[in-house]
Formats: structure tokens, C-alpha cells, sequence
């Protein structure tokens, strides 16, 4: 008997741009439940996100990294700006690694800061919540396309599985499985999944990631695809070989064809 067909989704990036959720939830992550002496809060930073927070995004690999980053950008003395923006990029992990030294802050506590923040917000105006993402609607309809041809869909994120499911119920989107981050890593879940399915693709915004998968003996065989609408770094847009493709949301439709 064939094993089921599955194609991967990561979420954030992915299927919505959670950019302004992130901002809002970290910054509100600071102002109510961090507890960090050194820094001031202004009601207007709700308004917009910063260039900064934009354009470190793309280093990201965990939620709880969004809150050093807010905590940077809106510390009272020597604030992360795009003028030492370059500085923190350059050693990205080095630093969010000091940040937490410095503070005496453990990354798992920050992400339940994280989830609490969220689910202050869901509890408070959950249509305001649902509304800070912005979906994509190419993927979502490629998404409800290939449920049409029998082909699963599953979704894997750095997110926590509870609020992925309610944006997805939202968006009438009921993938076979939702995977956060209290699953363990991507990659290991990839491992696992390929027990049990054929994965025709995994589609994600974080080429590292990608690569991990490529490299390793259990995963190597699953299609890989950069999502060239996601959080990407300029450098991650070049050097492909055929191990990853770089995906466009154009030419989603092209890929039901497999």
C-alpha cells in the first residue's frame, strides 16, 4: 500500500506575514511581563513597525529572539537603530546569546512571555489579533488545491501550535497536522513524517533550514522550496544548486502538477 502524499508548510512567512503580529506581541511582551529596567514604552510604537525590527527579522529562527530584539530597539540607552543595526546582524546568535547573559534571561521563559502575550490579546480581541497577519492567498488557495487532488497538507512552525491552528481555522485552511514549536525541531519532524508519508515538498522562508534538511541522510529525498515572498536575507536569494529551488507565489499553481 502507497503512503499518503503530504506537502509541508512553514507558517509565518509562509502562509501569513505575521510581521506586525510579532512586533506588537514582543513589544507588549516587554511592556507587561518582562519587567526590564531599562527600557520606556511609548504608545506609538504600536502604530508601525520599525525598519530595524524588518530587517533583522530574516535572522530569526525562534519566537523568543523577537522579544531581544523589541527589548534593543527600545532600551533607553544606546537603542538598536539602523545606524548599529549592521553591528548586531553581523554576530546575530552572539549577541541575542549576551542579551540573555547580561539580563539573566532564559530563552524558554521569553517564549512563554511570548505565548502569554498572545493569549492576553486572543482573550482580550481576538479579531484584533487575527487582524495584525496579513495572508497570503496564493498559498492558501495552492493549499485548498492540492486538498482537492487528495494530496494532505501539514503545517511546521516555530510558532506555538495553538495560535497557528486558530489563524488557520480563521482562514478556513484545517491542514492534517499543525506542528510548533514544542514538537522539537523542524528537521525532526520532517525525520518522523517520512515514516508514515510521501512529502512531495516542504516550503519554507528560512534557507538554513532548508539545508539542515538536505543534509541530513533521513530528509535529503524531500523537495525543497525557499518561499521568495518570506523573511529573506539578500544573500539568501543567491548561490541555489538543485537541492533547493527558490519559489516564487507566481508559480505555486505549477507545482499541483507534480
Amino acid at each position: 500500500m502507497s503512503s499518503p502524499k503530504i506537502f509541508l508548510f512553514d507558517f509565518d512567512g509562509v502562509i501569513v506575514d505575521g510581521m506586525h503580529e510579532y512586533w506588537h506581541t514582543s513589544l507588549l511582551a516587554c511592556e507587561r511581563y518582562l519587567n526590564s529596567p531599562n527600557i520606556s514604552v511609548d504608545q506609538k510604537l504600536y502604530k508601525r513597525v520599525p525598519n530595524s525590527f524588518k530587517e533583522i527579522r530574516p535572522w530569526v529562527k525562534y519566537g523568543w529572539e523577537m522579544i531581544l530584539i523589541v527589548h534593543e530597539i527600545i532600551k533607553t540607552e544606546n537603542p538598536l537603530r539602523n545606524h548599529n543595526k549592521d553591528y548586531f546582524i553581523n554576530n546575530y546568535y552572539g549577541n541575542c546569546q549576551r542579551i540573555l547573559n547580561d539580563n539573566s534571561w532564559i530563552a524558554e521563559d521569553l517564549q512563554k512571555i511570548l505565548d502569554k502575550s498572545r493569549k492576553y490579546q486572543i482573550d482580550k480581541d481576538f479579531k484584533s489579533w487575527v487582524n495584525l497577519h496579513n495572508p497570503f492567498f496564493e498559498v492558501i488557495n495552492f493549499m485548498k488545491s492540492l486538498n482537492k487532488r487528495e494530496i494532505k497538507t501539514g503545517v511546521i512552525t516555530t510558532k506555538g501550535e495553538i495560535f497557528a491552528e486558530k489563524l488557520l481555522n480563521e482562514l478556513n485552511i484545517f491542514p492534517e497536522f499543525i506542528f510548533g514549536y514544542e514538537s522539537g525541531t523542524k528537521i525532526e519532524i520532517a525525520e518522523k513524517l517520512t515514516q508514515t508519508y510521501e512529502i512531495l515538498g516542504f516550503i519554507e522562508d528560512r534557507k538554513k533550514t532548508l539545508i539542515n534538511i538536505k543534509q541530513n541522510s533521513e530528509t535529503s529525498h524531500i523537495p525543497c522550496f525557499l518561499a521568495d515572498w518570506g523573511y529573506l536575507k539578500e544573500s539568501d536569494r543567491y548561490n541555489f544548486n538543485n537541492e533547493i529551488k527558490l519559489l516564487k507565489l507566481s508559480n505555486l499553481e505549477e507545482l499541483v502538477a507534480i
